[in-house]
């Protein structure tokens, strides 16, 4: 079995890239994705692309650092930076050219080596008033 650091940069390079191959040998086909503007979760490799492409309608150069993780048995807490361009209509917001710089803290569980389970908290407010749709 990889280390979880080792798993989690191939986890970053398959969000960055959006590459199904790494979604189908990542994510497990049961894993279930609990998403802030999802009343339901999203499950297997295709929910968890929905949420990239998602993102990706409205900040298609979007990418995502993994700053800090922490692990212990099977649950992993990590903290990522988005950073990309508004260049897409996002929650109803047309493009205005801002840049983000967001933080999200998700919760991952793994089983034989794959995301069985995922708490997603980006900073939405946070990315919002970054892109004028709220004041500051």
């Amino acid at each position: 079995m990889q280390s979880n650091k080792e798993f989690f940069m191939q986890f970053v390079q398959f969000i960055n890239t959006a590459d199904e191959n790494l979604a189908q040998q990542l994510i497990s086909p049961i894993a279930k994705f609990y998403v802030p503007t999802q009343p339901e979760p999203l499950q297997g490799p295709k929910g968890y692309l929905m949420i990239i492409l998602m993102m990706r309608s409205g900040f298609s150069d979007i990418q995502w650092t993994l700053e800090e993780m922490i692990s212990e048995d099977d649950k992993t807490a990590a903290r990522f930076i988005m950073r990309g361009t508004h260049n897409g209509k996002f929650f109803g917001v047309p493009a205005t050219g801002k840049t983000i710089a967001v933080q999200a803290m998700n919760f991952y569980r793994l089983a034989d080596n794959q995301i069985i389970e995922e708490f997603g908290q980006p900073d939405m407010l946070g990315l919002l008033k970054q892109i004028g749709a709220v004041p500051m």
